[in-house]
């Protein structure tokens, strides 16, 4: 009975609005008129309503906001979302455009945005429960989607240049510059080392193969690497230019 009484009510105050507006065209009573429709679901006719209304009062906030909302209602969220926008560029603080647009953003995925306008409702109503629920569950979706991203596959990194290149074993490396350690001047106690651990692990076998070296780091090679330029930049230095020779007389 008294859900059939308020339908009654409503009825009978939009019909006494609809006149109203009827005899005033250019009054802002279609505010109230659209707000009654959309108290019983009449979304369609709060749309028009407010549409004509804000022909006459341009930029008139309570009415975007109002036109946004109904426009949200009747499943039009492109509209619902520019107006809305536009109303909180001149009034930033707008609870009721802000409570419309979160859940706008956050139907689209647009969760940043839904989260800033959870913020402002929160800002001023810390104890608003529908902003409270939403902001939650944006938090769970974005906590979810950071914690599928930490469990991607690490990228595999790029070959190091210092490795020793495919196919060639170290100990070609070795036996490489097996004469040109005699030519180092007092020899280097360092290199001596790298050498003889690499020449130990590449020691022919039984069956007279040469065994894969085992482990050989990075910087193990970069350090011979490093000895060969040596060597070689000394070569040059003992043979020097080559010199003119002078023929003697017979």
């Amino acid at each position: 009975m008294a859900s059939g009484s308020k339908k009654t009510d409503n009825a009978a105050e939009i019909d006494r609005l609809a006149l109203a507006l009827a005899r005033e065209p250019g009054s802002k009573v279609f505010i109230p008129l659209a707000e009654e429709y959309g108290k019983v679901g009449r979304w369609e006719e709060a749309v028009v309503v407010l549409e004509d209304g804000l022909k006459a009062y341009p930029g008139f906030i309570t009415a975007m906001v109002a036109l946004g909302r109904a426009y949200e209602q009747v499943n039009q969220p492109v509209k619902a979302k520019a107006i809305l926008e536009e109303a909180i560029k001149v009034s930033p603080d707008n609870l009721r455009a802000h409570r419309t647009l979160a859940k706008l953003y956050a139907a689209e995925g647009a969760k940043d945005a839904a989260v800033r306008s959870c913020h402002v409702i929160l800002a001023v109503n810390p104890q608003d429960q529908e902003a409270l629920a939403l902001q939650a569950s944006l938090d769970h979706a974005v906590a979810q989607e950071r914690a599928s991203t930490s469990n991607q596959p690490p990228v595999q990194l790029a070959k190091s240049q210092s490795d020793p290149p495919a196919g060639k074993p170290i100990s070609s490396a070795v036996s490489g510059v097996a004469h040109d350690t005699e030519v180092a001047e007092n020899g280097d106690d360092d290199m001596v080392s790298v050498l003889t651990d690499l020449a130990i692990r590449t020691e022919p076998d039984t069956a007279g193969q040469s065994r894969r070296p085992q482990s050989t780091s990075s910087s193990t090679v970069v350090r011979l690497e490093q000895w060969l330029q040596l060597i070689q930049a000394r070569r040059r230095d003992v043979s020097g230019p080559p010199q003119s020779i002078q023929k003697t007389p017979a």
